[in-house]
């Protein structure tokens, strides 16, 4: 009845974790207590479909929490597909430290160490439930929760469909969609994202799938993550949509997808994850140079996002090689030129840190390409690295 709260409360003992449930009304979202192996409790909401069917499991970005999914989780249940949707540790009503007072490295360590394992104890209390389908499960990622599904589905090969919004995964991540033609994507990004260079990430990403049903969706605007939702209202129907043609109604022999027409970027980029790969990038934006000076073999953003992926995995040496290709590529870039200099003091070449950072600092006086906040953000950089 509309308006009347009933309470439940039960403890129950299911692969190796306890939870408890509180469940608000007969047709609203049960939710849930998690208790992960550390002792910490994370909440997540349990939108049971009518009829039994697939399960979905909702994964929010990091500056957001799981009430963000609501009506997504509402939609999909309501059309048959039973929804969790999980704060993440530190986010929302769940326990934890919260991300703003950790440290970048402590937050890197939680996403890769300690979540996949919250992860797939919400996932294995969506499996319990009744009527669950336990070998027909999507799930949904925005901005720091797209890693974290893709990730999800290496662990997990139950997880049969994917949607992911405004962000990229790890190289893990990638060499496993890559050898994963079963597994469909869905993908929105907008233009006018905020986070540099996650338009040619996501586009990457559907390149690099070979699943013959990958859809890529393109906004010129719509902002980050579930902020697309309010710009663009068909967005959450196409995913539910999204979910039935892959979840409930499957096609019975997934085929690899035709070889297509890879963009020049995604080519670089995929010759950049290969083992030894960057001296042939490295070859190809050469040639392509040769072929057309004006050529732009990738966009400046992208580039630079990998240039610190290499750098966050221990390979400072690779990443100023990358971080010279984007400064050959744009050398009126004072972003690029501050982002070598963090490759080379990262490498210990203080000198060559010094002089990148000074030029750097040379070219934002002319600088009109870039914000004032960027701006500001990349001189504060090459100063502290002078320092």
């Amino acid at each position: 009845m509309r308006g009347r709260n009933c309470l439940l409360v039960a403890a129950t003992t299911l692969f190796g974790f306890t939870f408890s449930c509180l469940a608000q009304n007969s047709a609203g979202p049960r939710v849930v207590d998690l208790k992960a192996a550390d002792g910490t409790l994370l909440k997540a909401s349990f939108f049971a479909a009518a009829k039994p069917g697939p399960g979905v499991i909702l994964l929010h970005q990091c500056n957001r929490q799981r009430k963000v999914w609501d009506d997504l989780a509402g939609r999909l249940a309501a059309s048959g597909i039973s929804v969790i949707t999980l704060d993440f540790r530190g986010f929302g009503d769940s326990g934890g430290t919260p991300i703003n007072k950790l440290t970048p490295a402590q937050a890197g360590r939680d996403q890769a160490e300690i979540w996949p394992g919250d992860v797939d104890l919400a996932l294995h209390y969506l499996e319990s439930q009744t009527g669950v389908n336990h070998d027909l499960i999507g799930a949904v990622g925005a901005s720091c929760g797209v890693n974290q599904a893709v990730q999800l589905a290496r662990r997990h090969a139950e997880v049969k469909s994917l949607a992911l919004l405004s962000e990229g995964t790890d190289r893990t991540g990638r060499e496993f969609l890559r050898k994963s033609p079963g597994l469909p994507l869905f993908l929105a990004v907008a233009d006018d994202d905020p986070d540099p260079g996650v338009v040619g990430i996501m586009q990457w990403l559907g390149d690099l799938s070979p699943d013959p049903m990958n859809h890529f969706v393109r906004y010129s605007t719509g902002g980050h993550g579930v902020e697309m939702f309010a710009a663009h209202p068909e967005l959450p129907g196409m995913i539910v949509e999204w979910f039935h043609a892959t979840l409930k109604n499957p096609p019975s022999a997934p085929a690899e997808r035709a070889a297509g027409a890879m963009s020049t970027q995604s080519k670089f980029l995929d010759l950049i994850d290969q083992p030894d790969g960057i001296a042939k990038a490295s070859a190809m934006f050469a040639d392509e140079r040769r072929r057309d000076p004006k050529s732009q073999v990738f966009s400046e953003e992208v580039v630079n996002r990998t240039g610190y992926e290499h750098m966050l995995a221990g390979d400072n040496k690779g990443a100023i090689e990358i971080f010279k290709m984007n400064v050959a590529a744009f050398p009126n870039s004072p972003n690029a030129l501050d982002s070598l200099g963090d490759g080379y003091l990262a490498d210990g070449q203080k000198e060559l840190a010094r002089e990148n950072s000074k030029k750097a600092l040379e070219l934002l006086a002319t600088d009109t390409v870039d914000t004032q906040a960027r701006r500001d953000a990349i001189k504060a950089n090459a100063e502290l690295k002078l320092k």
